[in-house]
């Protein structure tokens, strides 16, 4: 039986065109800005996000983590939010790495924060405080049911970075989902911002990578943040080659991984036990509440893991369920099945 595994778009397989790709790529070494695919892989982000050059790095964390670096010195601070994937996941990386100071504020239910508290959340100049230097949004927000922010919103805040002299940091881990969502040019969402990373190894399907993009002064800097993490890879075209199918082939289609999200979310909602909100889903992400006691989120994922579907316990009555490729609508479908026998048998 074929396992559905919906735990997160991070179980994607690269396509047979990236696999082609990648045994075929003209490698160099990165280090030393010689390779061919690597360097074509930052030239084509940066072109799609609208920004002057690009880095190749491991992963969505590392990217994060160099943005941070370079923005903010030992002892600043940056403000984000209390759901924020940075706060949640990546280990206080910006502490225990860089000295960070964050300063946390609570996510409204769209991811957002609320800019009037961020205002507010901006330090004076005073010897007893850090700095203020960073401001960070997640677009789309993991933990707000994969929220996408729109155009205006990213412009206000940015509006309100400079009046304060902060920069704007853009976890954009799943930006195109959100220009997908939006119907709109990511170049959008992505312009106001002095930074923005995103991950290939999401719903663009390839097997590692992300990428972070700004002008091309902050990513001369960020290179070196990437050196002092041990991010420096040599033959990297071998991987690059699969981000450049990525770009090109598979943006368009997240459009489908919406549309199964919301038969998956509509279809849950009819459940008995279940508890979800389909209107509150616009990308890929799709959470549920169970609202009976007899049976726990874990034990549900392994009653259904059993059956041959996987999703992610994430909280004392929650899971999630994530949609990617190749995960069709007759896989969705199935899911569903197995849900609600799961269910009936609690």
């Amino acid at each position: 039986m074929q396992m559905i595994d919906l735990r997160s778009d991070t179980v994607t397989h690269p396509t047979s065109a990236m696999r082609r790709a990648m045994a075929e790529a003209e490698v160099g070494d990165d280090v030393f800005g010689e390779d061919p695919t690597v360097n074509r892989l930052e030239e084509l982000a940066a072109e799609r996000l609208g920004k002057e050059a690009a880095l190749f790095v491991s992963s969505g964390t590392m990217a994060n983590l160099v943005c941070q670096l370079t923005h903010c010195g030992r002892g600043e601070e940056m403000i984000l939010g209390d759901q924020s994937h940075i706060f949640h996941y990546e280990q206080g990386g910006s502490a225990a790495v860089g000295g960070i100071h964050p300063r946390i504020i609570p996510n409204q239910p769209d991811g957002s924060l609320d800019l009037t508290a961020v205002e507010a959340s901006v330090r004076a100049e005073n010897v007893h405080f850090p700095r203020t230097r960073l401001l960070v949004l997640e677009n789309t927000h993991n933990r707000c049911d994969g929220a996408p922010l729109d155009p205006e919103y990213m412009s206000e805040a940015a509006s309100l970075a400079r009046r304060h002299g902060l920069k704007l940091h853009v976890d954009g881990a799943r930006i195109f989902n959100a220009a997908v969502a939006l119907g709109i040019d990511v170049r959008q969402l992505s312009g106001p911002a002095d930074s923005i990373s995103f991950c290939l190894s999401k719903g663009l399907s390839a097997p590692v990578g992300s990428l972070v993009c700004g002008s091309r002064e902050f990513v001369g800097e960020a290179r070196r943040a990437r050196k002092l993490l041990g991010g420096g890879m040599r033959q990297a075209g071998v991987i690059a080659a699969a981000g450049m199918v990525a770009l090109t082939e598979m943006v368009d289609r997240l459009a489908e991984d919406h549309a199964n999200a919301r038969r998956l979310a509509e279809g849950l909602a009819g459940i008995e036990g279940i508890a979800t909100d389909p209107d509150r889903f616009q990308t890929n992400i799709v959470y549920f509440d169970l609202i009976e006691k007899r049976m726990t989120p874990a034990q549900l994922a392994d009653r259904l893991q059993e059956r041959g579907v996987r999703v992610l316990p994430v909280g004392p009555v929650r899971l999630r369920a994530v949609t990617h490729h190749p995960v069709t609508r007759s896989d969705v479908d199935r899911a569903l099945e197995e849900i609600s026998r799961a269910m009936k048998n609690r």
